[in-house]
């Protein structure tokens, strides 16, 4: 062991003092060759040494040589620590990609205090390792770009915690690509699909569908008895709607509730006055009416007030109400135009009484 000492140190003093790039490269690769191919039978004793030299000779040589032997140690169970968590370090990705994306010799410690400081190219090194603690996930999709947050949400080995599932919802609903991925992890809860689903656009739920009509089947159903749970607890605690609803049963008692009192609701921003209006003049459950409101269902809204026979003015009237506390853009808006004015007052009445049936059949 005195013996190699010497000779590795020598040879290592002899390529720093000569001020080659090339043959400190050549010493660095020998000194790699020597490493691997006694890899496994190493002491303590052998591996400091060999840990010693090799960080001596990387601060020496340049970039292709420490990439080459990054790509070389990655897959070393046993390479040199303090060297590998150099070569993690580098500023450059072709250094530090191959061991922070391959190399076991990392720990989580390594992982989460790289991924705080490092730029995305290495965070995207990261997010590719074989298994990710929820730790380094956590880091992963607060800090990453797009890129680097769907490469952690497509890596099979990932783990995530509960700000991890926040975060990728969160994230989901502005990205489609990303919606995907989640919907298709097996180990996602049910909890956290539920919210992808609600929280996703009309086209992205479509193919959610696509991808597995079952499971969005039975999400479709959470989504709609927990979403009918919070109305229907929020309708019946709620003073302001019992006197909204009060007045509104008066009037249509006494055959006065027409169009230009569902205009005024709307306008003033009288949600329960709006809903419960709806739900008289059309016949149709409160539930179904606070569903379509709450849930911005346009086309289903618009159906409605078309075999109500109402203007447009007033069909509009309400959308703007639904956009306070779900934003409408003005493109929809201008499609729901089209929308209603295409639509023949026969079908509308034929669809409610379809709402009427399948309504029926559900409290049923």
């Amino acid at each position: 062991m005195t013996d190699q000492r010497a000779t590795l140190i020598d040879e290592l003093e002899n390529a720093a003092a000569c001020g080659d790039l090339a043959r400190r490269a050549e010493t660095l690769r020998h000194v790699a060759d020597l490493f691997i191919q006694g890899s496994g039978t190493f002491s303590d004793e052998h591996l400091n040494l060999f840990d010693d030299v090799m960080q001596r000779l990387i601060d020496k040589v340049e970039l292709s040589a420490r990439a080459l032997l990054s790509v070389r140690l990655a897959s070393i169970p046993d390479a040199p620590l303090d060297t590998v968590r150099a070569l993690a370090q580098d500023e450059s990705i072709a250094v530090a990609g191959p061991v922070l994306s391959g190399s076991g010799r990392l720990e989580t410690s390594d992982l989460v205090e790289g991924a705080r400081s490092f730029g995305q190219s290495h965070l995207l090194a990261i997010a590719m390792r074989k298994t990710l603690s929820s730790e380094i996930t956590d880091v992963l999709l607060e800090r990453g770009d797009q890129q680097v947050v769907r490469g952690t949400v497509c890596n099979s080995g990932a783990a995530f915690s509960e700000f991890g599932y926040s975060t990728m919802v969160q994230k989901a609903k502005h990205d489609e690509n990303l919606a995907m991925s989640v919907w298709c992890r097996s180990d996602i809860p049910r909890r956290v699909l539920i919210q992808l689903f609600r929280d996703s656009s009309a086209a992205v739920q479509i193919m959610f569908e696509a991808q597995d009509p079952r499971k969005s089947h039975l999400i479709r159903e959470a989504v709609a008895k927990a979403s009918g749970k919070l109305l229907r607890e929020s309708r019946t605690t709620s003073a302001s709607h019992a006197e909204a609803a009060s007045n509104v049963q008066k009037l249509f008692a006494a055959g006065k509730l027409d169009e230009a009192h569902l205009v005024k609701f709307a306008t003033s921003g009288d949600f329960d006055a709006t809903s419960v209006a709806l739900s008289l003049l059309s016949d149709l459950p409160i539930e179904l009416i606070e569903r379509v409101v709450v849930q911005s269902r346009l086309e289903q809204l618009l159906v409605i007030l078309k075999a109500l026979d109402v203007t447009w003015a007033t069909a509009k009237a309400i959308i703007l109400l639904i956009s306070e506390s779900c934003p409408v853009a003005n493109d929809e808006i201008e499609h729901a135009f089209v929308t209603f004015n295409r639509l023949q007052p026969k079908t509308a009445k034929t669809a409610i009484q379809f709402y009427r049936l399948r309504e029926k059949a559900t409290a049923d």
